[in-house]
């Protein structure tokens, strides 16, 4: 293993490794490195992290410094020399009618090199064009011709996926790309469906065409005649990533087409026999194995389920009461017996009553409830009448007056019926404080 650190120029295209020379360099930061054009300023895409040595290109160069107030007021600079220098090769290029394409411009952080890259569709006479460019910039000057994915690897842009170009993300170099790969992905052959921003085939095809080279092996080609486990027929419909494939039959009169398995066909060697020859069987059936249902991982968030025997839940246990409608209280005495217990017990032990009894505890019953404040009201308690002679004047003295009955509200009775009024009830009335006329003198 060695220490490295990844170093990308102008923040686009390959990624190359440095040896970090003792510094500590973090991913983000602008350094200052050697190469063999000089010094150049470039960005940091990974921090120090070390790899296998097989995966470096020994010399490592290294990290000369990572950039100060002034490395980065000099890329500042260059950037505006680079503008500059742009418009006025442009104005060169038609000055001199040279069929060429300028496309970018860049200037070394030491300043003694500038170079132009331009496409053209065939080679291009630019002696005069140097000559110019390096009595303004007094400098050395390089043209370099490049193709139309390097055109687009620097300008950059959004591919029609709707993601930055491939090329200017992370392609390291450009990869052959043939309409074969196209045909055997069984894509349009539209060049304008699978042609990129350049104008070449999209780098994206290659991406999954080994995945597809393995597909095709397992699966007869469209045409095909193959054997099948209910008989021969001839291949219509090939799925590679379904690995299905559609076949027609011939011992059957219609058109009907049925759906079979990479595993349950196959494709006979020679192809269709001749008028009158038999094919040659040699298909043999092998189902797929069932996959061995997976156990779901736990999950570390959620608590571990309790799992109760439903057998203690459907049968109560002996000692415990059968529940009823009416809710009991559940809590037993310092015996440890509960209180339905006990109450059936003393139920059974008490002596039966008289019918006498049993109405007089009644009427008492309903004394105590009118007592204590109950809905059921107390009938009015009898009065012992006593003889007329006791409380009678003597003779010679006067009959005291008569003191007015005060009306009470238990004594408060309401008429049956009053006249030309509706029948009411014969209930009694209660009022707190004193009572009310109801229409007309009470009676009785």
């Amino acid at each position: 293993m060695i220490d490295v650190v990844s170093i990308k120029f102008k923040n686009r295209g390959k990624s190359y490794y440095f040896s970090p020379n003792g510094l500590d360099v973090h991913t983000g930061d602008k350094v200052i490195v050697e190469t063999a054009k000089g010094l150049e300023i470039a960005d940091c895409t990974q921090g120090n992290h070390a790899v296998m040595e097989t995966a470096v290109v020994q010399p490592l160069r290294p990290v000369q410094r990572i950039a100060t107030k002034d490395d980065l007021r000099v890329a500042q600079l260059n950037v505006q020399r680079e503008k500059e220098a742009f418009e006025i090769c442009q104005e060169k290029i038609a000055k001199h009618g040279l069929d060429m394409k300028l496309v970018d411009v860049e200037c070394n952080f030491e300043g003694t090199k500038t170079l132009f890259f331009f496409t053209s569709d065939g080679r291009v006479d630019f002696r005069e064009l140097v000559k110019d460019l390096a009595s303004i910039f007094r400098n050395r000057i390089e043209l370099r011709q490049i193709g139309v994915r390097d055109e687009a690897k620097m300008i950059g842009g959004i591919g029609i996926c709707g993601r930055p170009y491939c090329c200017g993300q992370f392609l390291d170099d450009f990869q052959p790309v043939s309409t074969k790969m196209a045909k055997v992905q069984s894509l349009s052959l539209n060049p304008v469906k699978i042609s990129g921003s350049c104008g070449r085939l999209m780098c994206c095809l290659r991406y999954e065409q080994e995945a597809y080279e393995d597909l095709i092996k397992k699966v007869p080609k469209q045409g095909a005649f193959v054997e099948t486990k209910d008989g021969f027929g001839t291949a219509v419909q090939v799925n590679l990533l379904r690995q299905t494939v559609k076949v027609r039959l011939d011992d059957e009169g219609d058109d009907s087409l049925h759906l079979y398995k990479a595993n349950e066909l196959c494709t006979v060697p020679g192809g269709r026999p001749r008028d009158g020859e038999k094919p040659v069987s040699t298909f043999q059936y092998v189902p797929e194995p069932e996959p061995e249902p997976e156990e779901p991982e736990p999950n570390p968030w959620l608590p571990e389920p309790q799992y109760h025997d439903p057998t203690l839940l459907d049968t109560p246990a002996e000692d415990e009461p059968q529940k009823s409608g009416r809710r009991r209280n559940r809590r037993k005495p310092r015996g440890g017996e509960t209180r339905v217990e006990v109450r059936a017990e003393e139920k059974k032990l008490a002596p039966k009553k008289e019918p006498a009894q049993e109405a007089a505890s009644a009427g008492e019953k309903r004394e105590n409830r009118s007592q204590r404040g109950g809905r059921k009201h107390a009938k009015p308690a009898r009065v012992e009448v006593k003889a007329h002679t006791e409380g009678a004047p003597k003779a010679g003295e006067k009959k005291p007056p008569e003191q007015p009955k005060k009306e009470t509200a238990a004594h408060t009775v309401h008429p049956v019926r009053e006249e030309g009024g509706k029948p009411k009830s014969n209930r009694r009335r209660y009022y707190h404080g004193k009572p009310k006329s109801h229409g007309g003198e009470n009676k009785g």
